[in-house]
């Protein structure tokens, strides 16, 4: 299946910082708008960051805007979400998908298994 394989996931405590990562399988990384996604238990999937395909422009959420930055390396296939100044509150499992755009943000093809954050003392 086209999906990513993400990792990088763990146990943090608040105020810690992570660097997840999304391994694209059996796509270009190049031709997509790529978004970053949580779900937090018992809520919704959210989007929280989207990089853009060709120049890279980013958006975030404001949830976590200031605090994470998505980048991009095409070459090796994989999108990365460092994520600063964790709180409890952003406990989650986090995924990324390929989307139409930034802007229109629908989602393509399926979802890989994520990877899981949990932010505690």
């Amino acid at each position: 299946q086209l999906q990513f394989v993400e990792s990088g996931g763990g146990l943090v405590q608040p105020g810690g910082s992570l660097r997840l990562s999304c391994a694209a399988s059996r796509f270009t990384l190049g031709y997509y708008a790529i978004g970053g996604f949580r779900q937090a238990p018992g809520k919704e999937r959210e989007r929280v960051a989207c990089i853009r395909r060709g120049d890279g422009v980013t958006y975030y959420a404001d949830s976590v805007k200031g605090r994470v930055t998505i980048s991009r390396d095409n070459a090796k296939s994989t999108v990365y979400l460092q994520m600063n100044s964790l709180t409890p509150e952003d406990t989650a499992v986090y995924y990324c998908a390929r989307e139409s755009s930034c802007t229109v943000g629908t989602v393509l093809g399926s979802w890989g298994q994520g990877t899981h954050v949990t932010v505690s003392s």
